[in-house]
């Protein structure tokens, strides 16, 4: 099995929908098992610029991860085709074993 993690902020639109709520909709069109939608309390990215949205009077967008996991042909292509449409973000896999 294969899991894949999508690193994004919450605020993060394609097009006119919610970049989180496009993502986990285009997972379920491709029939991925089981995915996740986390808000993430503080994060940075490649600026390096950390975001701590839950500060008084922050204007930081708040992280989030998207996990999601299904067999690894089915998550590599998937996870490549999202890495053409995340373009403020990141997308990682890696093996894992199922209990």
């Amino acid at each position: 099995m294969l899991q894949a993690q999508i690193f994004i902020d919450k605020d993060e639109m394609y097009k006119d929908t919610q970049l989180y709520t496009f993502i986990m909709e285009f997972l379920i069109r491709n029939d991925i098992n089981g995915a996740t939608a986390i808000n993430g309390f503080m994060g940075f990215g490649a600026n390096q610029k950390m975001k701590t949205p839950n500060r008084l009077f922050s204007f930081d967008e708040q992280p989030m991860v998207i996990i999601f996991i299904d067999e690894e042909e089915k998550v590599r292509r998937v996870a490549k085709e999202l890495s053409k449409l995340v373009t403020n973000g990141i997308v990682v896999t890696q093996k894992v074993e199922v209990h």
